[in-house]
């Protein structure tokens, strides 16, 4: 069975006609969902497939407590040795969605540096991506680097400069893949 990993950015909490159409596409596909336990888009996606009454998912959550699991799925505890609760103890889960997936659907405000690094995360794996761009209201599905270069241009220089140095992107992607076009 395919898995498809669902993410986004915390502040985006609402689903339009066009991302509704795609989880459908995965509903109707018989797709298994692997999905986080965040405020944000993750618990407006639970509430979307829990309305759908769509059993196919699996929510993934750090520690002892799933912060939103509105469908009453399955779930799977990640452990980290990180006592701070900050971005590396969460991206411990993430990186076990982006492992356990065959594909990506994030949904993107251009900002979440955890989100890039989920997208991220799948193209380092050949995993293709799709992604909802917010600010231009957009898909895009991402195959590869060139395509992630493509989609960083529309963000604003600072913003993407900060993502590389913190999110080391060219050196993640460099191994299998061209060097993005940062400047």
């Amino acid at each position: 069975m395919k898995k498809v990993f669902f993410g986004g950015s915390r502040n985006l909490s609402r689903l339009n006609c066009e991302i509704k159409e795609r989880a459908d596409n995965i509903i109707a596909r018989n797709f298994e969902v692997l999905i986080g336990d965040a405020n944000g888009a993750d618990k407006t996606m639970q509430k979307y497939l829990a309305e759908k009454g769509y059993k196919k998912v699996i929510v993934y959550y750090m520690g002892d407590t799933c912060r939103n699991n509105l469908g009453k799925w399955q779930t799977i505890s990640i452990t980290s040795n990180r006592n701070k609760k900050d971005f590396n103890y969460y991206i411990t889960k993430d990186k076990a969605m982006s492992d356990q997936a065959d594909y990506g659907f994030m949904l993107w405000d251009g900002k979440s540096k955890g989100t890039l690094n989920n997208i991220i995360n799948l193209l380092q794996c050949n995993k293709h991506v799709l992604v909802y761009f917010s600010p231009n209201k957009e898909f895009f599905t991402l195959k590869n680097s060139y395509d992630l270069d493509n989609l960083l241009h529309k963000c604003d220089l600072p913003t993407v400069k900060r993502f590389n140095h913190t999110l080391q992107i060219n050196e993640r992607l460099s191994n299998n893949q061209k060097e993005l076009r940062l400047a």
